[in-house]
């Protein structure tokens, strides 16, 4: 992590810095949570070893995050056929319940974000939807079930959008796109987790335990995350001027062309993810007649291996495009999601095994290397006394338009027609997503770089 000097030390007249041994340990000494102008100075041993643990903690965060988010899909069967006798529509209403809440919570903890002690309000977030996923176990009626749902949201709003700007302060620019990869490798083996530890255990002991188990680990997590080091704000990056309110930052970040496409196209993706995540294991069981806990152990197997290796290799050839085309990681990202449209089609639309497993991997492979790379370009694209505020508003933006509507919009299809056919509306999101990050990259490349002859 780069050294920050507060505003007043070591500097003249005209603002330079004394190049002296003894201001830069007197600008060490004086570090705090306010905003503060970086310089490009060699990172320190000290920064580094805490921007590692940090790296650790908020990944097995996010790990636990989407273990507990997706616990919902490999229990809906047996929540549907329970005493509670849910809908498909009131299934898919779990999770648009949830994404409600948690959109309307980001904007509150965006702000927060970028003037409060981070690593205070990741621990407490943390600890809010631990007990809240405990609660949804105890449920007795539909209301109580989506109630406890919907209080996970406000939980997973402090942490979505205080982490990405915690990691851009942790590490420079050159390498987030490896350090998202990790951070956001932990998406699919947490769905995956989710899938199958919901699986097992619905089919051991029942769906109210399943809940109790993944609610349990979080609270140890939240403790971990209040003893994160939080450092100043911008303190990898070059000096920047600070937005004079949460208002203004809002304004500029629609203003920012780079960072409205980059969340338009994303708003698409997550529309066909949320959609896919949640309904694949009912599909695999109902439309394919495969047994519940083989549907959720190998879906939620080729979700590690093809999240993992995906959001790795993703991150990996970001970073190293990144150094021949500035839009590197819009490009990358819109390619492989385009790529990914035809692929999750066929999954979804060939009946044969030998067709729709292959598309099944060959799909989540193209989807999952663009996570890396787009949430690096949302971060890199915008101020970073803004992240947070930045990330909340990317939050709101995908979920409203993407997988708060998905789930119950499939549900809907589900029961006026079949699930079979309505699933097939996820391809289209996924095409479209994949076209707006492509024409993203394609027109602010035209800006960037002068044309030659």
């Amino acid at each position: 992590m780069l050294p920050v000097t507060p505003r007043g030390s070591d500097y003249g007249a005209e603002g330079a810095r004394t190049p002296d041994l003894l201001g830069a340990i007197q600008a060490l000494s004086q570090l705090s949570y306010s905003p503060v102008r970086a310089r490009n100075i060699t990172p320190l041993p000290l920064f580094s070893k805490q921007a590692r643990v940090g790296l650790i903690v908020l990944t097995f965060i996010n790990l636990f995050n989407y273990l507990d988010r997706w616990i919902v899909a490999a229990l809906a069967e047996s929540m549907k056929h329970s005493e509670l006798h849910l809908s498909d529509t009131q299934l898919g209403s779990l999770m648009t319940g949830f994404l409600i809440v948690y959109i309307l919570a980001a904007p509150l903890f965006g702000w927060f974000g970028d003037t409060r002690s981070r690593s205070r309000l990741l621990a407490i977030g943390v600890a809010i939807w631990s007990v809240a996923t405990a609660l949804a176990g105890l449920a007795r009626s539909y209301f109580g079930l989506f109630a406890a749902r919907a209080a996970v949201g406000i939980g997973e709003a402090a942490y979505g959008t205080i982490s990405p700007a915690l990691l851009a302060d942790y590490f420079p620019r050159q390498q987030r796109g490896r350090v998202f990869a990790v951070f956001f490798a932990a998406i699919p083996i947490g769905s995956a987790l989710g899938y199958i530890v919901g699986g097992l255990v619905d089919h051991y002991f029942g769906w109210r335990q399943a809940f109790f188990v993944a609610g349990v680990p979080g609270l140890v997590l939240a403790f971990l995350a209040l003893r994160l080091y939080d450092p100043p704000r911008g303190s990898q990056d070059a000096a920047d001027e600070v937005p004079r309110s949460t208002r203004g930052a809002y304004h500029t970040l629609i203003r920012n062309r780079p960072y409205l496409l980059t969340v338009l196209g994303y708003a698409a993706y997550t529309f066909a993810i949320g959609a896919l995540a949640f309904w694949t294991p009912t599909f695999l069981e109902r439309v394919r007649g495969i047994p519940k806990a083989h549907a959720t152990v190998q879906f939620g197997a080729i979700v590690v291996v093809t999240g993992f290796v995906g959001t790795y290799l993703g991150g990996w050839f970001g970073d190293r495009l990144l150094k021949v085309a500035r839009q590197a990681y819009l490009w990358l990202s819109g390619a492989v999601t385009l790529l990914a449209a035809p692929l999750t089609f066929l999954a979804l639309a060939a009946p044969q095994p030998y067709v729709y497993w292959p598309a099944i991997v060959a799909a989540e492979l193209c989807l999952f290397a663009s996570t890396g790379p787009v949430n690096s370009a949302i971060v890199n694209e915008v101020s970073p006394h803004m992240r947070a505020t930045a990330v909340a508003l990317s939050i709101l933006t995908i979920h409203v338009l993407g997988d708060v509507p998905s789930p119950s919009v499939v549900g809907m299809i589900s029961d006026a027609r079949s699930l079979a056919d309505a699933v097939l509306i996820i391809p289209v999101a996924v095409l479209i997503g994949g076209v707006i990050w492509t024409y993203a990259a394609w027109r602010l490349s035209r800006k960037t770089i002068p044309q030659t002859t």
